[in-house]
């Protein structure tokens, strides 16, 4: 039962939000269009939904999903593969693409996200496989007063010089309490790098596919990296990964995917095309969703007294909402909350624990038909000062709706 403070407090966050959420179906509408602009010129149809076995060659389906996914996201070339595991991966497999030893990683934008600092190796080398153990270089530039430093980069890129071999950009947030980059930001990083050097410019993509109008190829990234689980997979995507940018960058990246000569004429589809195809056609709905989803739940926590990033009124370019409880039990009881209002695993108590990969015991709630998906509902978290909740997905907006006021009066009443 949802108390009647919450409930008045839901009617006029709707109320309020009216305007913004017009401004997302304008979004998801463009981003439609779009998807639905290379549907048709690549000619689309039912044969290519069958998959093929073994080599996978000749797969008319995951070459034209390729070539869909290219266009769309602004790309001179792209693979989209459902035997990615996870963005994480992805990541691994776009970076090992590009460095060689002795080359030199420059992150912009603080330090990456927990899992992938491992397939860097910022422990140092320990012959685990990580970049540190081929020799390559990492070092990075973070923000300054909240936006990109871009005297820092110049720097950076003056003192290594022509090592730079890629700077990396993470759109989104991550664990960190930073912003998340626009689209324009990107492009500014871009030009600004390519106007000193001959360096990669890779985009961890994570969370923001379809969140604007334009993508990071769009304004001259030469790489994009995204996981199938979130945002692009529209929630029918069971498992994937993508990589998009320059033809070069990415055949160089598909090397890493296959083998050195094969790179991605190979790859059986296994009966997996459809929902690819279908949930990048259902993305930009999808995605709109849990971005009304998040600004609604912004909204009431900020009434109730939370401190939270973005405000309910700020455009938003990737789906993740921020609160900060400051109490770990805040941040215990919301995701249990959230897990409780799930449509899968309702029942389930999500607890801390030392998730592989993560430098402190997380917490995550995810009730949703794929594991681990990012575009369901789900809300997650390292247990560790300030105590944030990392809050994303909805499938729908008024599951996600649901959600939010079921877990706030969870987290009201104890």
């Amino acid at each position: 039962m949802i108390s009647e403070k919450l409930l008045n407090i839901a009617k006029e966050a709707e109320i309020a939000l009216a305007p913004i959420y017009k401004r997302i179906d304008e979004i998801s509408y463009n981003n439609t269009a779009r998807v639905l602009e290379y549907f048709k010129e690549h000619r689309v149809s039912d044969s290519m939904f069958s998959g093929t076995t073994g080599y996978g060659y000749d797969d008319i389906g995951r070459d034209t999903l390729d070539k869909v996914y290219a266009d769309v996201f602004g790309a001179e070339s792209a693979f989209v593969r459902h035997t990615i595991p996870n963005g994480t991966t992805a990541l691994s497999i776009g970076l090992f693409g590009l460095l060689r030893p002795n080359d030199v990683l420059l992150s912009v934008t603080n330090e990456p996200y927990d899992t992938l600092c491992e397939v860097i190796g910022l422990n140092g080398a320990n012959g685990d496989g990580s970049l540190a153990d081929f020799g390559v270089k990492y070092d990075q530039v973070n923000f300054k007063d909240e936006k990109i430093d871009f005297e820092g980069i110049e720097n950076k890129l003056n003192e290594y010089g022509d090592s730079v071999k890629v700077v990396f950009i993470q759109r989104s947030k991550g664990y960190l309490n930073r912003p998340t980059l626009t689209v324009d930001q990107i492009g500014e990083i871009c030009d600004f790098v390519h106007a000193r050097s001959k360096a990669y410019v890779v985009v961890d993509n994570c969370y923001g596919e379809f969140c604007e109008e334009k993508e990071p190829c769009h304004v001259g990234a030469d790489m994009m990296i995204g996981s199938l689980i979130k945002n692009p997979g529209g929630g029918i995507a069971e498992s994937g990964g993508y990589i998009a940018g320059t033809k070069r960058a990415v055949e160089l990246a598909s090397y890493r995917l296959t083998s050195v000569g094969t790179g991605c004429e190979v790859g059986a589809s296994l009966g997996q095309n459809r929902n690819l195809f279908k949930g990048f056609f259902l993305a930009p709905h999808v995605v709109s969703q849990a971005i009304k989803t998040a600004h609604f739940a912004a909204y009431v926590l900020e009434a109730l007294g939370f401190d939270v990033s973005p405000k309910y009124n700020e455009m938003r370019s990737d789906i993740i909402q921020t609160v900060k409880f400051g109490y770990a039990d805040g941040l215990i009881k919301f995701c249990q909350g959230i897990q409780a209002s799930s449509p899968v695993d309702s029942y389930v108590t999500p607890m801390p624990w030392a998730m592989p990969g993560y430098q402190d015991e997380v917490i995550m709630a995810a009730g949703a038909f794929t594991q681990g998906s990012s575009i369901e509902l789900s809300c997650d978290g390292p247990v560790r000062p300030p105590y944030t909740a990392f809050f994303q997905g909805s499938l729908t907006y008024e599951s996600g709706k649901l959600a939010v006021l079921s877990a706030c009066e969870k987290l009201i009443k104890e």
